[in-house]
């Protein structure tokens, strides 16, 4: 089954396939999704929304507490046991909600759960081991370790061939371009934050 999360940044511009989802919204997110998709719960304290929403929250959370509210929102989302997660807004707004939301990403890979965030100029995701690039010919990427060091075994149909070993805060997968509608990067250890600059799937 397939999760969506709406959260308060940047509002997402294109289409969201709601068909076959459970849809959770975050807190100030109904501000600008409701009416395009079809939300099935809303999640949060509400600090950034001067209304109730629709659905009615079954809970009002704490605005000082432990987790964010995507957090919660994520959680409740694996809890109904989700395979892959499609998250919209997370991008823009505050920096330090970006990088929050990234981390979003990171906890449901390490809970087996594939995510993505879809945002209007790019697609980011996690991935370990052998991760397919196809149908991305002429669209640029981008590889950054996620949680340590990366170590490469190899890659292809890409432009640019990475070092053996990316560390954790080195910026050497920045911008690469693939050149062939398959292409692929095999990891012997490590997780990546894969970013698709300008659109495209894998």
């Amino acid at each position: 089954m397939k999760g969506v999360l709406l959260l308060n940044g940047q509002p997402y511009a294109g289409e969201i396939d709601a068909a076959n989802a459970y849809v959770v919204c975050c807190d100030g997110a109904y501000a600008w999704a409701r009416g395009r998709v079809r939300i099935d719960e809303n999640v949060g304290d509400f600090d950034s929304l001067p209304y109730t929403p629709d659905p009615p929250p079954t809970e009002i959370y704490p605005s000082e507490k432990d987790f964010t509210d995507g957090e919660i929102a994520l959680f409740k989302l694996i809890e109904r046991g989700v395979d892959k997660i499609e998250i919209y807004g997370g991008g823009g707004g505050r920096e330090d909600h970006f990088l929050g939301n990234l981390h979003l990403l990171y906890a449901a890979y390490t809970r087996g759960v594939r995510a993505e965030m879809i945002c209007d100029g790019s697609v980011i995701f996690p991935a370990s081991g052998t991760v397919g690039l196809d149908g991305l010919k002429g669209k640029t990427l981008s590889v950054l370790p996620f949680g340590g060091a990366l170590h490469i075994m190899g890659s292809t149909g890409l432009k640019y061939a990475y070092p053996d070993v990316i560390g954790y805060g080195e910026c050497r997968g920045i911008s690469n371009v693939a050149e062939s509608d398959r292409a692929s990067l095999t990891l012997a250890q490590g997780c990546i934050a894969l970013i698709i600059v300008n659109g495209g799937t894998v």
